[in-house]
């Protein structure tokens, strides 16, 4: 069985999601960050980087969001997540997923994140930045209901990560953002989605 490493509501929400919407076999175990579970050294056996998600296989460990999501869904590839068949548009796909890690999810996160936290003009020049990180996915990204069109892929439910972050924090302005809020919405009424939240004590935002 599969077993995911996650903290709740972190950036591993994409990969608990990813794994929900295959129908796979597997379970979870939290890494409190927090309390600093993420450096004890028995977690640090399974992710020296100390972070998460991470995925436990039979054949060793996988980590980070956007190998994972693709490792789920060439496993999976009944369940069509991604564009697996078609080597261009599975670029596309792991384009959109690398831009998410290296991209958004530090620049939203040096908002919200930062110890101490960033205040006036610091922050809102953090803000913007993260604001234009947000834009170009509405303008340039989203091509239908869901990312890539028609059919939902596994990048939706790691876009919706960072644009729940970003509602939370009252920051994905529905004048600005149309397309991301409606695709937020969209994503949280997923049948899997919503289980997944639940599992981790959250709720729709």
């Amino acid at each position: 069985m599969l077993k995911l490493f996650i903290s709740p509501g972190a950036c591993a929400l994409a990969s608990h999601i990813a794994l929900a919407e295959a129908g796979a076999d597997f379970e979870t175990q939290v890494v409190d960050l927090r309390a600093g579970q993420q450096r004890t050294p028995e977690y640090l056996a399974v992710n020296p980087a100390g972070s998460t998600p991470a995925l436990q296989t039979d054949r060793g460990v996988i980590t980070q969001n956007a190998a994972i999501l693709a490792f789920v869904a060439q496993t999976h590839p009944d369940r069509n997540l991604a564009p697996i068949d078609d080597p261009h548009a599975f670029a596309a796909f792991n384009a959109f997923n690398g831009f998410l890690s290296s991209s958004l999810h530090p620049a939203i996160g040096k908002v919200l994140f930062s110890r101490p936290p960033l205040e006036a003009e610091a922050r809102a020049e953090a803000v913007e930045q993260a604001l234009a990180k947000y834009q170009l996915v509405e303008d340039h990204w989203l091509q239908g209901p869901w990312v890539f069109g028609e059919g939902f892929t596994l990048a939706d439910g790691y876009l919706s990560v960072f644009t729940r972050w970003a509602r939370s924090a009252q920051l994905l302005d529905l004048g600005r953002f149309p397309g991301l809020n409606a695709h937020l919405d969209r994503v949280q009424a997923r049948p899997a989605v919503s289980r997944v939240l639940a599992a981790e004590g959250l709720s729709a935002v």
